[in-house]
């Protein structure tokens, strides 16, 4: 029997939240999840740019991601905070995953999603920052969220309760 990845583990830096996102693949492992991970700044999408998608259209990049993302019911985003909010390669991403479709919010909508950050600067401005872009796209935020620095790193427990939250909820679809 083959396993059906379950839970994709997106990473927005390739520092400290890339590592925070092993962690959550390896504690999903042990909790018997599927994981997956997704390092965006290992994608070679154009910067999202109304201009450059009038031009080029949606890049294939851009068309194969969806699907795989579409394919995976719960996601965990491991970003770190960038001048106070989200980092630009999430931002990007997002916007060209959300002109794909007549609905914005499509593959968001009821999809269960939790958020981490390993910040320099704290990382409350980005958790909120997030969690306010996620509801608008329609996605069940976990209520939980975990946030992590040099002075705190990030607890086995805590990665485990949040994974726990999350692979509880299953997508709610419409």
């Amino acid at each position: 029997m083959t396993s059906q990845t379950d839970l994709l583990v997106i990473t927005a830096s390739n520092g400290e939240n890339l590592q925070l996102a092993k962690r959550f693949i390896v504690t999903g492992e042990k909790l018997g999840a599927h994981p997956e991970l997704l390092d965006l700044t290992t994608l070679e999408l154009p910067l999202y740019n109304p201009r450059t998608h009038s031009q080029i259209g949606i890049p294939p990049l851009a068309k194969s991601l969806s699907i795989q993302m579409d394919a995976i019911p719960r996601w965990v985003i491991c970003a770190p905070e960038y001048n106070g909010s989200i980092p630009p390669v999430f931002t990007s991403t997002l916007a060209w995953l959300s002109v794909q479709e007549q609905d914005f919010r499509n593959l968001f909508n009821g999809r269960p999603i939790a958020m981490a950050t390993f910040s320099g600067g704290g990382g409350m401005e980005l958790l909120l920052s997030l969690r306010i872009q996620l509801t608008h796209l329609g996605a069940q935020v976990v209520g939980r969220q975990l946030m992590s620095n040099n002075n705190k790193p990030a607890k086995d427990e805590s990665i485990k309760d949040l994974l726990q939250r999350l692979m509880q909820m299953d997508p709610i679809r419409f």
